[in-house]
């Protein structure tokens, strides 16, 4: 393990428990997800050309931050 992840361990001891509950939950599906990407390199070149089709097309709209 490193001295990063080790003190980014160290700091969350400090959390409360539920917020150290959310940040397993966080890490072990940033995890997961990387996994299937990484067994699955072609998946999400094909989303991001889906994406971009439609883009083109015209069938997406702006994302406004302020609206999430």
């Amino acid at each position: 393990m490193t001295k990063a992840l080790e003190a980014a361990f160290q700091a969350a001891s400090g959390l409360a428990e539920d917020e150290q509950g959310s940040l397993a939950l966080a890490i072990l599906a940033d995890l997961a997800f990387d996994a299937a990407i990484a067994s699955h390199p072609d998946v999400l070149g094909r989303l991001a050309d889906e994406a971009l089709a439609e883009d083109r097309a015209g069938r997406t709209v702006p994302l406004d931050p302020d609206d999430l």
